[in-house]
């Protein structure tokens, strides 16, 4: 997966470099510790974006968006319980359960004749 080019690695520590490069100067809407937290929220939703490419979808790269993005609202000062982070993690489940449940079906056995019994070849 590239982002305008470049691989996603190489942009999340250019603008991890540039968000240290301002928390640095004191700013008050941006501490080091903020500046980090919006790495980490980077990081997870190029997790999802490289995560919604991999067949089977897995819904847990978007509960660590979630938590990542949550852990950055609060670092804000705004109160995000850990309740209404396990409703939105809920609420993502079930809507990732809709959207991708068509595309999932059961595998049906294979006949006795083709499956690989432990130990035996089926060649």
């Amino acid at each position: 997966m590239k982002l305008f080019g470049r691989e996603p690695s190489l942009w999340i520590s250019t603008i991890g470099s540039l968000l240290s490069l301002v928390a640095g100067f004191g700013l008050d809407w941006l501490t080091p510790g903020q500046a980090a937290l919006v790495i980490v929220a980077l990081n997870a939703l190029v997790g999802v974006a490289n995560g919604l490419r991999v067949r089977p979808v897995s819904p847990v790269v978007f509960t660590y968006a979630v938590g990542s993005i949550a852990a950055l609202v609060a670092a804000y000062g705004v109160d995000v319980s850990q309740s209404i982070v396990g409703l939105v993690n809920g609420a993502v489940l079930s809507i990732l359960a809709l959207l991708l449940r068509g595309n999932v079906s059961p595998v049906e056995s294979l006949p006795e004749a083709v499956q690989v019994h432990p130990g035996k070849s089926p060649y």
